[in-house]
């Protein structure tokens, strides 16, 4: 406070009204910053940098998981102070959530997934989901296939109507990069999209096993609508999307460039899917 009202006031006096030796701000003044300043410092440019790094989609936990990675240790508690103090606040919100008519009780799978999201190999359960997107002036929709063992998305696909066609492309996609395993489970909710015939049929044709949420519970299906949330949170409501084919590309960075590769996961040991994977590979 003294250094800052230099030229305002006379030093002795400040000093005095402080109660502070003028001798002593004198030898302060002359001193060079302590390591304890200087490696915050250090730590706070590379936390900006990180932050600025993922788009403000990373918060404390991910932030000092990053660091400590790259050589820095630091505590979680540590970066949020940091944050805290500079004023950056990564994306956070609740997700979108819609409900939709169940027409009629045809093809209503039962609830083999019972909210058992712990899976301990790849392509045991997958669950699967519809999301909206606004784009200009019109939706888009999402629909997406979730690898439950890493929370990868194994398959996805964007059209501007929801139809059976489109839970079926995502389906496809995933079974061409994944294959099957006999008895592989895939959850859905009690969508139209889902208990068409023609998409259980492709489930059945390759030995999957389907599985339904109970009507108008959200939570059978929790993790996947967690993913469409931190989607909706760290992508679509951070801006606006001019037009489908930016929508679409935007959308694809987002799910095979970072949420599938670099994004870190709590549920993983803030690990990223594709790294999760890795060290299942290994063993």
């Amino acid at each position: 406070m003294i250094r800052e009202h230099v030229g305002l006031y006379p030093i002795r006096l400040m000093c005095r009204c402080l109660e502070v030796s003028a001798s002593g701000f004198y030898r302060w003044l002359g001193r060079g910053e302590s390591e304890r300043v200087i490696r915050r410092k250090r730590v706070t440019a590379k936390v900006k940098d990180t932050f600025e790094a993922f788009k403000a989609r990373y918060g404390a936990p991910r932030i000092a998981r990053e660091l400590s990675d790259a050589g820095i240790p630091c505590s979680t508690n540590y970066i949020a102070g940091i944050m805290h103090k500079e004023q950056i606040r990564a994306r956070n919100g609740k997700g979108f959530r819609y409900s939709r008519a169940v027409e009629g009780k045809v093809n209503v799978a039962a609830n083999l997934l019972k909210r058992c999201f712990g899976v301990d190999q790849p392509n045991c359960r997958w669950t699967s989901d519809i999301t909206y997107i606004w784009v200009r002036d019109r939706w888009l929709y999402l629909a997406a296939v979730m690898d439950l063992y890493s929370r990868r998305i194994v398959g996805w696909a964007l059209d501007t109507q929801m139809t059976e066609e489109l839970t079926q492309r995502a389906l496809k996609m995933a079974l061409e990069q994944r294959g099957s395993k006999p008895g592989l489970i895939v959850h859905s909710d009690q969508g139209v999209q889902y208990r068409a015939q023609g998409y259980q049929d492709l489930l059945l044709a390759n030995g999957c096993r389907p599985s339904m949420s109970r009507q108008a519970n959200c939570w059978d299906n929790a993790a996947m609508e967690s993913f469409f949330s931190r989607l909706k949170v760290e992508l679509v409501y951070a801006g606006s999307f001019e037009n489908i084919s930016q929508a679409k590309s935007e959308v694809f960075e987002y799910i095979e460039v970072f949420y599938n590769r670099v994004r870190r996961h709590s549920t993983l040991g803030y690990k990223s899917p594709a790294e999760y994977e890795r060290k299942y590979a290994s063993l």
